[in-house]
């Protein structure tokens, strides 16, 4: 170690030459080459001998003198014996931990709790003898703390066994995005596409119904954060990574669509033609319809464009930033109107109520703000109530905002009472940006890989199944609701580059 005294006097030699006399556990390895020689007949080598022969003879002929070679070789028989206990220990951990969570996942699927918090255990007697263990088996106070704490939450999920009150299945899958997809939204009434944002500095416009990229959009110099389609003209609306915001012309090649879809139709082997048709349309999958130039570029910002939404009659628009403002421009000239300024750190997220001029800003200062334009003297107001990140905000169909929060909670709100939440949602992840159905579905993405619903008053719904052939593998980041689809009515996407397309249906419909 630097600073200390080389070990070359003879007292402090001697001193360093005590031996620690430590038996060895015969590891893991040991016991699979004994096992193995037995078979083969030949005479199993002693673990010592087996481990350290090597190591023993190199020192042998190195000018360490004995006293430090034995110490050095009695500090690697510990080092060796403390990893094998731990690794055993971790193993027995993970074991008791994945037999948990399997058993929470199964109460709760369908059981209507309201409160999941992380730590939320059913009083199996798996949980009460790891418990044990800990107490018994801990040297401080922190783990006789975590101990106790686990205890005292053992009690608080009880399942009630309810049959599941919505089918949750996954339709569609669209692929094509290079990196992961922060950001999904559905187009107007009539129209099946949905439109993706993402990290790879492209946002793209998709068929709904047969999985294709109809349009890539390609004008940001910076992963693209949002994307949101104009409420009565074939327009969109980004956000990104470069600071700025684009308005860009959404219009997309209906009949390719449909001639895309008609030849999936036919037989694979009915002809040549065919055949080169679908070779043809292979290649225009691989290398969809692409825009460069925006419409419209909305300066102004001095950071990461996080979010851009459409205020009421699309005069108007508002983009979030982490220069800690929100700008609001006017749609056809490109100018900033006003700046709203009052939040303490980056803003996450914007999003504006269908009917009425107002939009709610979202913040790493755990608030998010309602700014209210139906007066020429705009008013805000400040709902305080996540300890943590507010991730996304969004307003539902009955007047009342939704917050989530990377404290793992997601709250439901009056617009006039700002002082306390109607319902609270406990998860057991951070939430991402959550989408609400016109009949009051909250759908929110958890950090965590899963979806779960919920309606505004906080009962549960559901959870989107996620195995090994569908759902995400990683982080789902943002969902939306689709009203007038019959194939899939709920849209997610993630950092895993996948959008999923889900149908969600109560029991009595599905």
């Amino acid at each position: 170690m630097p600073g200390e005294p080389p070990a070359t006097a003879g007292s402090k030699s001697s001193s360093k030459a005590k031996r620690i006399s430590i038996p060895r556990v015969q590891s893991s390895t040991d016991t699979e080459l004994q096992s193995q020689q037995s078979q083969s007949g030949s005479t199993p080598l002693q673990p010592t001998a087996l481990h350290y022969v090597t190591f023993r003879s190199e020192l042998e002929d190195s000018p360490i003198p004995s006293a430090v070679r034995c110490r050095l070789y009695d500090l690697f028989q510990q080092i060796e014996k403390e990893f094998e206990m731990l690794y055993t220990e971790n193993l027995g951990l993970q074991e008791k931990i994945d037999i948990l969570n399997e058993r929470l996942e199964r109460e709760c699927y369908g059981s209507g709790e309201r409160s999941l918090p992380p730590g939320d255990l059913t009083d199996y007697p798996e949980t009460k003898n790891l418990s044990k263990q800990k107490s018994m088996g801990a040297n401080s106070a922190q783990k006789i703390k975590t101990s106790h704490k686990l205890k005292a939450q053992t009690s608080k999920i009880v399942s009630s066994f309810k049959t599941p009150s919505m089918n949750c299945t996954m339709q569609k899958e669209y692929v094509g995005h290079r990196d992961g997809v922060w950001e999904v939204s559905v187009g107007r009434l009539g129209q099946p596409i949905i439109a993706t944002a993402s990290a790879d500095y492209t946002a793209r416009i998709w068929a709904i119904d047969n999985n294709r990229c109809l349009l890539q959009y390609i004008g940001h110099n910076g992963s693209v954060n949002s994307v949101r389609f104009h409420p009565n003209r074939e327009l969109a609306l980004s956000a990104s990574g470069d600071c700025s915001a684009h308005v860009w012309q959404a219009a997309v090649d209906w009949d390719m669509s449909k001639r895309i879809s008609s030849l999936e139709e036919l037989p694979v082997a009915s002809s040549e033609r065919t055949a080169n048709n679908l070779i043809s349309n292979n290649d225009e999958q691989d290398d969809p319809p692409t825009l460069r130039t925006p419409i419209r570029e909305l300066l102004g910002h001095t950071n990461v464009v996080m979010a851009a939404d459409w205020l009421s009659g699309a005069e108007q628009l508002v983009t979030a930033s982490w220069d800690r403002t929100a700008n609001l421009y006017d749609t056809e000239t490109g100018e900033i109107i006003h700046t709203l300024c009052g939040h303490d750190q980056e803003l996450t997220h914007v999003s504006t109520h269908h009917t009425q001029k107002l939009c709610v800003t979202s913040s790493r200062d755990n608030t998010f703000r309602l700014w209210d334009f139906r007066e020429s003297i705009h008013s805000v107001s400040v709902f305080q109530g996540h300890t943590e990140t507010v991730t996304s905000a969004v307003f539902t169909r009955e007047d009342k905002i939704v917050s989530g929060s990377d404290d793992r909670s997601v709250k439901v709100w009056e617009l006039r009472n700002i002082r306390s939440p109607l319902a609270t949602i406990r998860g057991d992840s951070a939430a991402n940006r959550l989408s609400v159905s016109s009949t009051g579905i909250v759908a929110i993405p958890h950090d965590n890989r899963q979806i779960r619903l919920f309606d505004l008053s906080g009962q549960r719904l559901a959870r989107l199944p996620r195995t090994s052939r569908q759902g995400h593998r990683r982080m789902v980041c943002s969902v939306a609701w689709l009203e007038d689809s019959s194939v899939c009515n709920l849209f997610s996407c993630g950092f895993d580059r996948l959008v999923l397309g889900w149908s969600v249906l109560p029991v009595k419909d599905a």
